[in-house]
């Protein structure tokens, strides 16, 4: 097999995914396990308050939002394959400043500078990673096949969240945080070798290119829905194993992984609907699952309730992104797949950028069970918007 793809050339879909697949899965792993176990370090070894682990863990999703639109554009011009691989060095780099963080647990302040620096550098990888994953991927199959790759990615993305935290829980418990941490440095090398064998896709460096804000324009209506809906993923990542440990239910494994479970499933067995009964449908059911899943959590009186709430809210999320996704980058030419896929996922970040600091103020206004109404309420905005914006 060539070095680079030839135009107009695609390969086998199985073939060309499920490198990425593993690739995005072991990258997503390494924010999974930060998941898990970043929260309860802020609050319970640094002893910082709700709004400053809110503000740690959405940190790095901001800094992804605002590296979208230069990483849309490099992906463009430089390729896919060379984005990735930049995204797979810098979450190497961010494991080693997670580890210089946890170094210095007993001096509060300086563990948290790093800390805040690793949420920046695993941000800006993350923004490198995805883009040049579903553009190379993309390319690769064919771009009727773009619904699928979005929605396997997803798969990827989710699953590696689903698995790695609970994993980090498990491990900062039995061996310590370091351990956990450690982690995320030789996941990456995990990542590089899955998909060192293919092919890059052709660079057009003749094409004119539309700013990136007239390409976040475009795509604005499918991007404000996903912005809300995902603040509903955003509260669940943030603090409910801080909500788990408030109620005495325990730590949040399990809702992280039925929450994980729940998405990929769904991915799994309806991938083709978006495709078979058009985006627009099959995001208002998923809306309508999203919200009653958050309700149940906010108005959960045990244990078993709130995981049902977080199996719903995994349903009605998997397919949010590829049903609307698919809609977005229908809009723009080929050769402005990255950066249309930027600027659509940066509706994505911005959500959990914000996610995280109101669900903290909202925590340290209210309680951590008050977070799930904030988070029906932005799935119902998400609902309006799509039945308002219908193309």
């Amino acid at each position: 097999m060539s070095n680079i793809l030839q135009k107009g050339q695609t390969i086998d879909f199985y073939k060309a995914t499920i490198p990425i697949i593993l690739s995005v899965f072991a990258i997503y792993l390494t924010i999974g396990l930060t998941l898990g176990i970043v929260p309860g370090f802020v609050q319970n070894d640094l002893k910082f308050n709700s709004l400053i682990v809110g503000l740690v863990i959405g940190l790095q999703p901001l800094t992804t939002l605002l590296t979208r639109a230069y990483f849309g554009k490099i992906t463009d011009t430089k390729g896919a394959k060379r984005s990735k691989l930049g995204g797979i060095l810098l979450v190497m780099a961010a494991g080693v400043i997670y580890l210089l963080s946890a170094s210095f647990a007993s001096h509060p302040l300086v563990a948290l500078l790093f800390l805040l620096l690793a949420r920046i550098v695993h941000g800006i990888a993350e923004s490198l990673l995805v883009i040049g994953a579903l553009t190379w991927g993309i390319g690769l199959v064919g771009h009727e096949k773009s619904g699928k790759v979005m929605t396997w990615n997803g798969i990827a993305m989710y699953g590696g969240i689903a698995v790695g935290a609970p994993l980090s829980i498990w491990m900062a418990k039995d061996f310590g945080v370091v351990y956990a941490l450690g982690m995320i440095m030789i996941l990456p090398l995990v990542s590089w070798i899955s998909t060192i064998k293919l092919p890059a896709i052709p660079v057009d460096k003749e094409h004119i290119r539309t700013p990136f804000y007239k390409v976040v324009g475009t795509i604005a209506k499918q991007g404000l829905t996903l912005a809300f809906s995902s603040m509903a993923f955003g509260c669940i990542a943030s603090f409910i194993a801080l909500f788990f440990t408030e109620k005495n239910w325990g730590d949040a494994s399990l809702a992280f992984m039925i929450f994980g479970l729940s998405y990929i499933l769904t991915r799994v067995f309806f991938a083709s609907y978006p495709d078979k009964y058009g985006g627009y449908k099959v995001a208002v059911v998923s809306l309508i699952i999203e919200v009653i899943g958050q309700f149940l959590i906010y108005t959960s009186f045990s244990k078993e309730m709130a995981l049902i709430g977080c199996a719903l809210t995994g349903i009605g999320f998997s397919l949010v992104f590829p049903s609307l996704g698919v809609l977005a980058i229908k809009k723009v030419k080929p050769q402005m797949r990255g950066t249309a896929l930027g600027a659509y996922a940066a509706f994505f970040d911005l959500s959990l950028g914000l996610a995280g600091p109101l669900a903290g103020l909202i925590a340290g206004w209210f309680s951590y069970q008050d977070i799930y109404l904030f988070g029906s309420i932005s799935c119902l905005l998400a609902l309006g918007t799509l039945l308002l914006k219908r193309e």
